[in-house]
């Protein structure tokens, strides 16, 4: 029995003491596995804004007074949600990083509760929500990659109209994945 009380306050006292080293290693698995995804997604979401301009002059000349009014109309009302998109999935990937920074500053906590058995569900299920965060970033990249590859499918001079819905669905598409992808991760790694 004492013996088992002096390994369990040795592995409690090393846990504490690396908890750093630990979240870091964590951190530094998602990074490696974030990096390969970056790697393999390769798309752009680049328009070639002079070649579409050439192609959809035509279109523009053919269109009379009122439906140049209301494209002028659908265009700046995407414009403006786009914007405000934009906004939103900035403060997602900057809360991301808080949290981040939120999740290493209380590590040992939880993890000075690893080794007792009522409190040590407390610990596993910390690591478990540090697995699912940096594996939540991994899945940003995958949100992004396919962002990429469905902008990049648009075409852009048969119809303006369906052009420049589709690409406000598109980010649209873009902000809910993202704002699903923390719980996503954290049901994958069933941390709660």
């Amino acid at each position: 029995m004492f013996f088992k009380w002096i390994f369990k306050a040795w592995v409690a006292v090393y846990l504490v003491t690396h908890t750093f080293d630990i979240t870091m290693a964590v951190f530094d698995m998602a990074q490696h596995v974030v990096s390969g995804a970056a790697g393999v997604i390769g798309g752009s979401t680049n328009i070639d804004v002079d070649a579409a301009l050439s192609s959809m002059q035509a279109g523009l000349d053919a269109m009379e007074i009122p439906e140049l009014l209301l494209l002028v109309m659908e265009t700046s009302l995407v414009s403006l949600c786009m914007k405000i998109m934009s906004v939103l999935i900035t403060v997602i990937l900057y809360g991301r990083m808080i949290e981040i920074y939120l999740y290493c500053s209380v590590a040992p906590i939880p993890f000075a509760t690893m080794t007792n058995r009522e409190w040590g569900q407390i610990g596993n299920n910390y690591l478990k929500s540090l697995i699912a965060l940096g594996f939540q970033g991994f899945l940003i990249m995958i949100c992004v990659g396919i962002y990429a590859v469905l902008v990049n499918s648009m075409i852009i001079a048969d119809n303006l109209h369906s052009a420049i819905f589709s690409l406000a669905a598109y980010t649209v598409i873009l902000c809910f994945s993202l704002f699903k992808s923390g719980a996503l991760a954290k049901s994958i790694f069933s941390a709660h």
